[in-house]
């Protein structure tokens, strides 16, 4: 073979003179080889001239003619050593370990490799970061991965899982820029490399199967925000389920952020009932802009009500030089929000004026709607009667903590009477009363003064009629009464 090389390529004698020296014969030793039963590979020269090794891509498929000549399929994948006489010799990264020459005409360079666009390339992971990504699903044995080394500057390392543990190998530079796992064996880049040794794992003892599957990050919700996006102006007030305060989104949208309390919240549910919450849609229900839910305190973001709630509203001198028809204006837009809500099979468990917000066009929306779910056993219960709002709060409500549609029905009743008399608190003259079951109708001297408001207010509290009422029923009533007061 040697003769015949020689004598037919004299051009390539200083190939010949590294290959067989002083016309030896060829060293077909493997270089750092771990595996004793590993197939020998080629050697390549331990120095090679400057700016070689390179890549290169076959453009065309070449037959070798002769034992000297490489043959190769167009996309090939080649490691060039040397150059000269119209020709490369060169190494095939892909299939079995092969060199040889090939025409100059059959190749070009290939484009500089981008590591960022690398499945298999990890930039910033540590070696304990890379043990954790490896050992995790949905990676298994064969998983791998290319980060930077930590401990040789500008250098790689090569991490390999091998069934439970890992492997990791140094891919050290050359003085010319050429990387290496193992001394002589040089390649152009980190591609080359991976594309030799997945080819010929036997020479590290591990398979390179495929590259290792990033941790998906959890999905950001949309509606999820960051705390610095928010900035708290003035306090508007404060309820069951925390601080209500006027403020500004991104330094120019004017919100409404509830700042939710956490030592009375059932935190673990809160997502779950956020989501639902997301979901609702209605003119008459005040909208979700956004949820801060990453640490706390909790922030849930509204639409701002500038005359606020509606109870407070009524009570001032503007709402009290109101006229009936306005207020069974305000009385059907509430019924409008909680019919909605009926037909989402979402019970609002708090209703009251105080959680009905008021906007500059005297437009009313249901606030809070679901938000009691929240509230610790032990704050919103018959047991704690200093914080539940029993004279909002239906029989079977307070007595056996069972909130329905027909229990929202109750509360309704309560607020057409907070309406109907300007915000008046109800019950004003039974001071002790302690649960529902015990609250008389409202006397006759507090009475609305709408007779059929008064009625329909009277049968939304009355046991008897509230058991076969619903608030599509309710809304369909104060729809007819609004119609005889234009």
């Amino acid at each position: 073979m040697e003769h015949f090389l020689r004598r037919r390529l004299t051009f390539l004698s200083f190939f010949w003179d590294k290959i067989w020296p002083a016309g030896g014969e060829p060293d077909h030793g493997t270089p750092g080889s771990l595996d004793p039963d590993a197939k020998p590979v080629p050697a390549l020269p331990a120095e090679p001239c400057s700016p070689f090794p390179q890549l290169f891509l076959a453009l065309y498929d070449f037959t070798a003619r002769c034992g000297g000549e490489l043959s190769v399929r167009r996309g090939d994948r080649l490691c060039a050593l040397e150059e000269g006489g119209g020709y490369i010799f060169t190494r095939r990264l892909s299939g079995q370990p092969s060199a040889g020459l090939v025409p100059i005409t059959h190749v070009a360079k290939a484009s500089p490799e981008t590591l960022s666009d690398q499945p298999w390339y990890f930039s910033g992971v540590s070696r304990t970061q890379a043990q954790q990504l490896l050992l995790s699903p949905p990676n298994e044995p064969g998983a791998f991965l290319i980060r930077p080394s930590e401990s040789s500057l500008g250098g790689y390392s090569l991490s390999v899982r091998a069934q439970a543990k890992l492997c990791h190998y140094r891919v050290s530079m050359a003085a010319d820029g050429s990387l290496y796992l193992q001394k002589g064996w040089l390649f152009p880049g980190l591609e080359g490399l991976l594309t030799y040794y997945r080819a010929n794992w036997k020479l590290i003892q591990n398979p390179l199967l495929q590259p290792c599957v990033p941790q998906k990050a959890p999905r950001q919700d949309a509606w999820e925000r960051p705390h610095s996006e928010f900035a708290l102006g003035r306090k508007l007030g404060e309820g069951y389920f925390g601080e209500v305060w006027e403020g500004l989104w991104l330094g120019s949208l004017p919100v409404a952020i509830k700042v939710i309390k956490s030592a009375d919240m059932k935190l673990t549910d809160l997502a779950k009932e956020i989501q639902t919450l997301k979901g609702l849609r209605h003119e008459r229900l005040i909208q979700l802009h956004a949820v801060c839910s990453g640490g706390e305190p909790v922030y849930i973001i509204t639409e701002l009500m500038r005359k606020g709630n509606l109870q407070v509203f009524l009570s001032s001198p503007e709402g009290q030089a109101l006229r009936l028809p306005l207020l069974l204006h305000f009385a059907c837009q509430v019924a409008e929000g909680m019919n909605y809500l009926e037909e989402q099979h979402i019970v609002h468990r708090d209703l009251a004026a105080r959680n009905v917000l008021v906007d500059d066009g005297l437009a009313c929306k249901v606030a809070d709607f679901g938000l009691a779910r929240l509230l610790k056993d032990d704050i919103y219960s018959p047991s704690s009667s200093s914080k539940i709002p029993v004279k909002w709060t239906a029989p079977e409500v307070a007595n056996y903590c069972v909130f329905s549609q027909k229990s929202d029905v109750w509360s309704f009743g309560i607020l057409l009477y907070e309406v109907f008399t300007y915000g008046q608190c109800p019950y004003k003259g039974e001071a002790s009363i302690e649960t529902p079951s015990s609250c008389p109708a409202p006397p006759r001297d507090d009475q609305p003064r709408d007779a059929a408001a008064y009625v329909l207010m009277l049968n939304s509290t009355t046991l008897e009629l509230r058991g076969t009422a619903c608030l599509r029923h309710v809304q369909e009533k104060l729809h007819a009464i609004h119609r005889c007061h234009p």
